[in-house]
């Protein structure tokens, strides 16, 4: 049977009343993005490389393929529950290995090719993942991360040139039955984990079940005006981060509807451009920085053809001047405003078609979410225009997490009399617009990847000549925030350029690209607690009263 979520009412506020949740008891995944479509000859994926290669996948090539990748797990031996690790960059590999785990009940972990050994021996360990498949830029950080994780008992390369104990994706895949049954399953079942960084402790998995991308379609449907049947859509976001698989992907073939794959690494505005005119791209997410970028381009209008009717954005507050660009050089392009986080996506966006955009607003609810501003230690509704902590009701609906993996005591914690807090503070107009404030922790948002300090500082401590350090992010135009570091060096070393290099080395070798601090500030102590904890707070005090006088930066 096909059926799509829609919001088929003529106003907003009609779709919030008339709009119910009606996911079928034996939801899955595979079946609702693949096989429930009556034209399952249409293209599902069109892949394009840099070296100019292109390869078109329909959702009847995609069922197949995964369905060889799943026969393939299950030789391993992966099973109901099994975690799967996928670390592979915008190639087809990624999302066959996810509905592969889907199709057989098992649990996919999206892992970012950006990740060095550390960051990845963290979430192997911690989600006991048994199966890995990785592109063959990992590799090496690959290798160096399993030998601290004993459970992992396979690794499958991608577009590598696999060897010893290490399969090859294509040799793994080829040659299997291309049929495969569908595990029993419901939206509750668990399908994919996602790690999230917070401002203490290390990152946190967050469970999903197969509901998941369900619950984020009344979104898309209505931050891509609501006109998603003959879309056409692309993002540069990385495909292990909620905001391209949960903003668009899924979402993308849930209507059967075609998405664009392009391994671009570094962002390139032009490169961007380029992808958009070539496959007709109707509909994009992208993040601020990414438009911002893409605002350095000169008429763009009259140098691609473009057929761009909406972007969606979010991870934080677009300006008016992102607004103005898009109406004036894109000719009218509307850009939604969106927001959501890990652990429950999407639950406020824009629509114009309902309602008209307010610069820095989130927008309104979104039907199906039933979101408030709360008091978080008693979940008392606040009044209208009071800052509280934004929290959706958990019971009922597919976008919010079952749990954090392994840590109870914090699942318990972040719920509240029903509601789900998302740590986020904010307020609702009069209107019924909701306002971002600030984050009620030390999280840092740079370039769209949530960055948690304490382990940036753990990163930096690694480093022998470092005493103490302290981590904050501070605003940038481009990239909304970027990561300074404030270090203590140990006795009878000066801090200088050779070693803000080498920090900025080790936090890229072991951590991620975008971690590394790009400013470094030398102190001779950091503000502590007297149960000597490093006080954030002041840090981001000292910095915005222009007390550096030892920074040192680092351009692009």
């Amino acid at each position: 049977m096909t059926w799509h979520i829609t919001l088929d009412a003529d106003t907003y506020e009609g779709a919030r009343r008339e709009f119910e949740w009606d996911l079928p008891d034996d939801y899955n995944i595979a079946h609702d993005t693949l096989r429930k479509h009556d034209r399952t000859d249409r293209p599902a994926l069109h892949q394009a490389y840099p070296d100019g290669r292109r390869e078109t996948y329909t959702f009847d090539d995609l069922d197949r393929l995964s369905n060889q990748v799943a026969n393939g797990l299950a030789a391993l031996g992966v099973e109901r529950g099994d975690r799967v690790a996928v670390v592979v960059p915008q190639k087809p590999a990624n999302p066959l290995t996810h509905l592969a785990c889907w199709k057989l009940g098992a649990v996919s972990l999206p892992l970012s090719v950006l990740f060095g050994p550390d960051a990845l021996e963290y979430r192997f360990r911690d989600s006991d993942a048994r199966v890995a498949v990785v592109d063959a830029s990992v590799r090496d950080a690959v290798d160096e991360a399993r030998t601290e994780c004993p459970n992992l008992d396979h690794v499958v390369e991608v577009d590598g040139d696999a060897a010893g104990d290490v399969l090859g994706f294509e040799a793994f895949r080829s040659g299997r039955d291309d049929q495969r049954e569908l595990a029993d399953t419901d939206p509750d079942t668990p399908a994919i984990v996602m790690y999230t960084s917070g401002s203490t402790g290390p990152p946190k998995g967050v469970l999903h079940g197969q509901g998941v991308w369900a619950g984020h379609c009344p979104a898309a449907y209505m931050y891509y005006e609501r006109d998603v049947f003959d879309s056409t859509f692309w993002t540069p976001a990385d495909w292990a981060w909620i905001g391209a698989l949960g903003d668009l992907v899924f979402p993308a073939w849930h209507y059967g509807r075609p998405i664009v794959g392009y391994p671009m690494g570094s962002f390139d505005a032009e490169t961007a451009f380029e992808l958009l005119a070539e496959f007709g791209v109707t509909d994009s997410f992208l993040p601020p920085t990414a438009i911002r970028m893409m605002m350095s381009v000169d008429d763009p209008t009259a140098r691609y053809d473009l057929a761009l009717k909406a972007i969606a954005s979010g991870g934080e507050p677009l300006t008016p001047e992102i607004l103005d660009w898009a109406d004036e050089t894109l000719d009218g392009v509307a850009v939604n405003e969106l927001y959501g986080q890990t652990e429950a996506n999407l639950l406020v966006c824009n629509c114009r078609d309902w309602f008209p955009a307010q610069a820095e607003s989130m927008g309104k609810p979104v039907p199906g979410h039933e979101v408030a501003i709360i008091d978080p230690e008693t979940g008392e509704q606040l009044p209208t225009g009071e800052v509280g902590m934004i929290a959706v009701r958990r019971e009922g609906d597919p976008v919010v997490f079952r749990e954090y993996l392994n840590q109870p005591e914090k699942t318990e914690a972040a719920t509240v009399d029903g509601w789900h807090l998302t740590e986020d503070l904010g307020y609702r107009d009069a209107d019924g617009y909701c306002w971002f404030k600030a984050r009620d922790d030390d999280v840092i948002i740079t370039s769209g990847y949530r960055v948690g300090p304490g382990e940036v500082e753990s990163a930096i401590l690694e480093h022998p000549d470092v005493a103490q350090a302290g981590v904050i992010g501070i605003p940038d135009e481009t990239r909304g925030e970027v990561i300074k570091a404030f270090v203590q060096s140990v006795d009878g070393v000066t801090g200088d350029d050779d070693l803000r290099a080498a920090i900025r080395g080790i936090v890229r070798e072991r951590l991620a690209e975008y971690e590394y601090p790009r400013e470094i500030e030398f102190v001779d102590a950091l503000p502590q607690t007297t149960t000597g904890k490093i006080q954030r707070r002041k840090l981001r005090e000292r910095d915005a009263g222009g007390a550096s006088a030892e920074g040192g930066s680092e351009g692009n």
